[in-house]
Formats: structure tokens, C-alpha cells, sequence
């Protein structure tokens, strides 16, 4: 069964047209002679043609229309010639202003409505009618053209050109390239659309899709660098089809829209393998999608990678070898914590070493480590996960976020009885972690006695080194990331001025700025007495700590970043 069939049988049942015993029942009577379930039904008389065609005019906001019931005028024939009515099987019905009305038999042909508008230079709206009403109007209409081709058509859903059912016929389509078509799979419209969705992302080394439906448009984004950018949207009437196909590769429930729903896409893109975390939220105009890319060569990235300056990664790279222990990495969503930390795991990644994770999802399978998915769904939490993994005798384990008291509790008295605890946080910055364990209600002792060190980082987009050049700050911009201006007379900065690698945005890539926090004697005893996070920061001051503000001016003197970035992501530093 192809993917569109399995759509207009989705469409079908949501409207109870057919039950699904229906679809059983006719998928079992499937002989591989080409026929589909949907043909199936309506050669048994389970359904009419009329009925699901009506069902997928409504799906898509068209109107559906009996056009053997039209009487056509020789004027019609002026509208559209004969060689676009045939190569896009669409029958000219009138003409109101610059705008002409075609019947198609295919909703989901988005190449049709731009086709015929740009061949005609004329706005074109569709409406739906029966494909064996289309081809015999198309030949009643326009004698003189050839239809031998079209001999075989049985039915709108068995038309191997596009047709709503689809068959496996024509070249490999884009799904097909990007890994996730099955054998026989559909190169249909919109199967090739969404899968051009998710090259252009790839292409374009963005993180997220965003698919957000809008009062009077079908907004596309892609979040390249951290930024996010508008993309051409797609037709308003192709929202539902584009976002239904996104929830059927990621295995979510098609019918349910009321409430928001996570799945995941696999696919290989020019070899690369890639996760796609997918996240549907209902909003007033329909469910809003964002689809989070997982390159799995990214996230192998090692420490030298990640931005760290020499001497800062030498302080890591001691830290994470220590044999006890929690070692938290803190900052917001999107901050690159989660490739931090398996940039962690790969450094200290031995034979010698047993390493489990605990993650949700995991994103990355790495040789070497036992890693564990949390189904929170069935009571296989991060805490629960926790307990039985300790009994595995690890030495080191990773928790992908420490998000309650009890999971916070078990990684502290692990790192207590001999456990290197890796995690992350959600906090602005590095000595906000301890406030926040207090806060969840952590015992002071157990926090001083617990945590090693913590490690805030952001992330801040890269100079493209294709279109790079050197220029003199001013004074308000030196003042603005904390340095005197009298210090720094003749010092020049870098920046992209944009080229067409870039995008014109004079970036390329990202790195991260971090702040280490590490607990010394003073600072256990700090945090002992309960001491709060400025307090800690005055003291991590004193003792040598740079702020993510001083550790992005270095990169912006090194000329790896810009000041704007650096003052993006920042906030200002207290003394």
C-alpha cells in the first residue's frame, strides 16, 4: 500500500466513510495486479467515487464538482490549449477577472496549480472532480490531442501520473533519495514536497523546521545558526496533506489533533544519517509542527570541536576524568548541551570504563556505551531508570536532564559512592545550578559534598571565513562587551560582510562560549551554609572564573565571533 492510499484511507475512516473493518477486508483482497485499497472499495461498492472524492475536496477546502453535468461552450477551449489541458489533466470551467477555474482530479498536485499559473500568467484556482470525468471532458474538449497514453486509466486513485491514490510508477522521487521511501513507495506530490522540505533544511544546515500554520498562510522556517529564517511557503491548501504526511512518517496518531503528540523520522540525506525529534502542538489554525535535526556526525563532534579555548579545555578535560563525582552542564534549549556531553562520553570512552546513559530520547548510539530510552508512559522514569542502572556497576553514568528532587537525590548519593555523574540543567549560568538543586529540594551537604563543577554555555554563530574582513570597532561597541576603549587603540575586529555561502549573513556554523564553575573548599563550605548564586559568583570570581560575557570577548579578539553575537547571547556581568 502506498503512502497516499494510506492517506485517503486516512481521510475515509476520520470521516466515516469507512469503518476499518471496511479497509481490512479490501487490503486482504490486494492481489499485486496495481489495484489500490481505495479501488478496491469502490469496485465493490463499499464506497462511490463521488463520496471519497467529496471527502478530499473537504479535506483540502476545495469544492468538489460533478462536471459531466457542465455544458461546455467552444469560448472554454480558449482558456487553457489543448497541450496544458493534457499534460496537467485539468479542464478549463470559467474565468471571473485575471483569475480561471480548473477541475483537477488531484488535490495533492501542487505542481499543477503553480504549472498552469506560470504557463499562463493568470491566477488559477482548482476545484475537484472524478478523474474519469476530467478524461472524458479533456477528450470531448480537445479532440485533436493524442490520449493513447492515457488508455489504462481506471479511476482517480489507480493513475500512476499523480493520481490521489498514486501508484510506483516515473523516477525515483526525493523521499525515495533521502531513504525514507519503502519499495513500490509513492513519488506523489506531496511525498516529494515534504521530503524537499527536509533536504533544503539539511542543505541549508539548519537545526529545526518549523511548520506553522497562519490565519492566511502556511509559514516555513528554518532555524540556520540559531536564527530563524522564512522559507517560500508552500500552498495554504496543501497544509493539511503536508502535515498529516509529517505525522505518518513519524508515526503519530493521523486522527488526533486535539492534543500535542512527539515522534520520530529517520532518514539518510547524501549518506548523513539523520534523527528528526518531531514535536505537533494544536494552535488556532491548525497543528503547528517543529522538527529538530539530529545530525549524528555533529554530534560526534570531540572536545577540540565544541570552541573551548586551550586553556579552558585543558580544565575540562581534567575535570571529566576525575573518578567521582556530578559534572553538570547548564543553559537553554538549544545551547548544545546534549553534543557537550557526548563529546564528554567520547573523550573518556574505554575499554576499561562501563558507561550507561539514561536519555529521552537517545539521540545518538555510540559504540562502546549502554544507553537506556525513558518511557515515562510506563513508568520507566529518569529516577526509575536510575535505580536499576546503579545496580549495573557503571563508572560513569550520563542523565539527560536532572528535572526532579528524586533524580537529583539518586545522581548525588551515586556520585557519593563512587559514580562519575554526568547531566545537564536548565539555568542562565554556572553557579545557578547549585541554587537550583537547593531549590528542588536537594540537601545542602549532599550538593557540597556532590558536584565537582558546573559548566554554562550558549552558543554564538561563527565568522564565514569565505567573505571574512577586518574593521575598527568603535567606542560604543568596545564599551558594550566591557573593554576600554584607551586599552584598545588600534585593535581590529572581524566580520562577514555575507556572500552566497553564507547566505548572506556573514556567519557560518556555530561554537560555543562556556563559563566553568568549579567547586573548591571555599565553595562547598558556601554552599553548606546556603549561600546564594551571587554569592557563589563573587567567590568563582575571586578564584578565576570568566563570565560566558569575558569567554565571548576572547572570541571576538581571537576574530571567531562578533560583538553583536556575544552581546545576543549574553546577559551583562555583575561585579
Amino acid at each position: 500500500m502506498t503512502s497516499n492510499d494510506e492517506y485517503v484511507l486516512q481521510i475515509l475512516t476520520e470521516n466515516r466513510v469507512v469503518s476499518h473493518e471496511d479497509v481490512d477486508r479490501a487490503a486482504s483482497m490486494m492481489k499485486g495486479d496495481g489495484r489500490s485499497v481505495v479501488d478496491i472499495l469502490v469496485r465493490n461498492g463499499v464506497v462511490g467515487e463521488d463520496q471519497v472524492m467529496d471527502a478530499v475536496a473537504r479535506t483540502f477546502g476545495m469544492e468538489f464538482v460533478d462536471i459531466s453535468q457542465v455544458e461546455f461552450d467552444d469560448d472554454i477551449r480558449k482558456l487553457l490549449p489543448g497541450e496544458l489541458a493534457k499534460k496537467f489533466r485539468a479542464v478549463p470551467l470559467y474565468e471571473s477577472g485575471n483569475t480561471i477555474t480548473v477541475a483537477l482530479a488531484d488535490p495533492m498536485n501542487f505542481e499543477t496549480m503553480d504549472g498552469l499559473r506560470y504557463a499562463l500568467n493568470r491566477d488559477v484556482e482548482g476545484v475537484i472532480a472524478p478523474a474519469k470525468q476530467i478524461y472524458g471532458a479533456l477528450a470531448m474538449l480537445y479532440p485533436e490531442q493524442d490520449y493513447s497514453e492515457f488508455d489504462d486509466i481506471i479511476g482517480a486513485y489507480s493513475d500512476e501520473q499523480g493520481g490521489v491514490g498514486g501508484g510506483s510508477g516515473g523516477e525515483a522521487g526525493l523521499e525515495e533519495q533521502l531513504g525514507v521511501a519503502q519499495a513500490g513507495e509513492s513519488d506523489a506530490p506531496i511525498v516529494k514536497l515534504c521530503a524537499q522540505i527536509i533536504m533544503r533544511a539539511f542543505l541549508s544546515r539548519a537545526s529545526d523546521i518549523h511548520l506553522e500554520p497562519m490565519e492566511k498562510h502556511f509559514r516555513v522556517r528554518y532555524r540556520i545558526d540559531g536564527v530563524l529564517h522564512e522559507q517560500e511557503p508552500p500552498p495554504r491548501r496543501l497544509q493539511g496533506a503536508i502535515l498529516q504526511r509529517f505525522k505518518l512518517m513519524a508515526n503519530m496518531k493521523l486522527s488526533e489533533k486535539r492534543i500535542p503528540q512527539d515522534g520520530r523520522i529517520q532518514v539518510k540525506v547524501k549518506g548523513r544519517e539523520l534523527d528528526l525529534r518531531v514535536s505537533t502542538v494544536p494552535t488556532g489554525h491548525g497543528e503547528s509542527i517543529v522538527m529538530r535535526i539530529l545530525d549524528k556526525q555533529n554530534l560526534a563532534l570531540g572536545l577540540p570541536e565544541l570552541g573551548f579555548m586551550t586553556d579552558d579545555q585543558q580544565m575540562f578535560e581534567h575535570l571529566i576524568t576525575l573518578p567521582d563525582g556530578v559534572i553538570l552542564v547548564t543553559g537553554p534549549t538549544g545551547s548544545g548541551k546534549t553534543t557537550t556531553l557526548y563529546a564528554c562520553l567520547g573523550q573518556i570512552n574505554k575499554p576499561d570504563r562501563k558507561i550507561i546513559t539514561v536519555e529521552d530520547p537517545v539521540e545518538y548510539q555510540m559504540n562502546g556505551i549502554n544507553q537506556v530510552h525513558v518511557h515515562a508512559e510506563i513508568g520507566m522514569t529518569f529516577a526509575a531508570a536510575l535505580r536499576s542502572i546503579l545496580r549495573q556497576a557503571p563508572n560513569i553514568v550520563m542523565i539527560g536532564e536532572i528535572r526532579d528532587l528524586e533524580t537529583a537525590s539518586i545522581a548525588t548519593e551515586a556520585a557519593l559512592t563512587g559514580h562519575l555523574v554526568f547531566s545537564t540543567l536548565h539555568t542562565n549560568d554556572a553557579p545557578g545550578a547549585v541554587t537550583r538543586l537547593l531549590d528542588i529540594g536537594v540537601k545542602p551537604f549532599l550538593v557540597a559534598s556532590a558536584v565537582r563543577a558546573v559548566m554554562a554555555q550558549r552558543l554564538v554563530r561563527s565568522i564565514c571565513n569565505e567573505c571574512r574582513e577586518a574593521y575598527d570597532p568603535t567606542e560604543s561597541q568596545l564599551r558594550g562587551i566591557g573593554l576600554n576603549p584607551a586599552d584598545y587603540l588600534n585593535v581590529q575586529l572581524s566580520r562577514g560582510h555575507g556572500c552566497h555561502r553564507c547566505n548572506q549573513t556573514g556567519y557560518k556554523g556555530r561554537k560555543g562560549i562556556f563559563e566553568i564553575f568549579q567547586v573548591d573548599n571555599e565553595i562547598q563550605q558556601l554552599i553548606f551554609n546556603n549561600a546564594d548564586a551571587r554569592e557563589l559568583r563573587v567567590r568563582a570570581r575571586e578564584a578565576g572564573m570568566r563570565t560566558l560575557r569575558e569567554d565571548g570577548v576572547r572570541k571576538v579578539l581571537s576574530g571567531l565571533t562578533t560583538v553583536e553575537e556575544v552581546l545576543r547571547v549574553t546577559m551583562g556581568d555583575e561585579d
